[in-house]
């Protein structure tokens, strides 16, 4: 089956710094696909690479079997995208404003438009100046996915948002998800959230993703290791062990590819003089903030 988003050594340069370096991913239908990485990692260039907002310096990327560089008016109708700066007309209602979209999608459902507005409970008087971030992103939503996409492109749509309206605009999402025969791709900070929906995680870190998979398996292969009854050894160091620290005698690292057939004989070998050691599974929120402040950028 044909994935719904491909790149291949894609890559964005501006003046002598590439923000997008050597990205090859695959995301398969319907599949909600958590693309992570700090601020500056490349998460919005290589999504406004892949809308066709900007073109790539080296490599290509498909979307919805089309490249990316000749997505029309008709594949972009496919493809739902509410961005972190979403621009809206804010003179119209919502009403007004979804009106106007409307006619550009054949596949318009306007029983779903009206569902959506009780459910988000957007105002109908209104216009969109007058309104608070987290409704205008509320009517962002309404307009990309009234039609039914097959693609949703969500760059950073919580960000700033208090909790109850990120609550509201993930509960559609899931419901949506529910109903339609879509995929999410979605770059968000929110990593609570993220770790709730998400089936699979890419992580971008300076421009190059350092891996992208099922999160189930990313889960299954970090652990935080804590060894008790020596102290911190500085070298050497296996390469998939990263953020070692240590406090007295304890010693705490995380391994990236933790296995039970390997891993468990690996420590032992490494401190010999332990009295105990325990490795415990860690949340996508811990699993990011290792890779993040990992000075090797991230072992994966």
């Amino acid at each position: 089956m044909t994935p719904v988003i491909a790149t291949h050594r894609l890559a964005r340069r501006f003046g002598r710094s590439d923000a997008v370096d050597d990205v090859s991913l695959s995301v398969e239908a319907g599949s909600i696909y958590g693309f992570l990485g700090p601020n500056g990692a490349g998460k919005t260039t290589t999504i406004k690479l892949l809308m066709n907002i900007l073109e790539p310096s080296r490599g290509n990327a498909s979307v919805l079997g089309v490249d990316s560089r000749q997505l029309a008016p008709a594949d972009f109708a496919r493809i739902g995208y509410v961005s972190e700066n979403q621009k809206l007309p804010q003179w119209m209602t919502v009403p007004r404003f979804l009106s106007y979209c409307r006619a550009f999608y054949p596949t318009w459902d306007e029983r779903l438009e009206q569902d959506l507005l009780r459910r988000l409970d957007l105002p109908a008087r209104k216009n969109l100046k007058s309104l608070s971030r987290g409704m205008r992103m509320k009517a962002a939503l309404v307009s990309s996915i009234a039609y039914r996409p097959k693609l949703l492109v969500l760059d950073e749509p919580f960000s700033g948002l208090d909790p109850l309206v990120r609550d509201e605009l993930m509960d559609c999402i899931l419901g949506m998800s529910a109903e339609t025969d879509w995929t999410v791709f979605i770059s968000s900070h929110d990593l609570a959230e993220i770790e709730s929906v998400a089936s699979h995680i890419g992580y971008i870190d300076q421009g190059r993703l350092r891996f992208s998979e099922e999160l189930p398996s990313l889960q299954a292969r970090f652990r935080e290791v804590q060894v008790n009854g020596v102290a911190h050894r500085e070298a050497p160091w296996p390469k998939d062990w990263i953020r070692p620290s240590a406090t007295g005698t304890v010693t705490r690292f995380v391994v990236s590819r933790y296995s039970e057939e390997t891993t468990p004989a690996e420590i032992r070998a490494l401190f010999p003089a332990c009295e105990t050691w325990e490795a415990r599974p860690m949340s996508l929120r811990e699993i990011f903030v290792a890779l993040a402040g990992n000075h090797k950028g991230g072992a994966a």
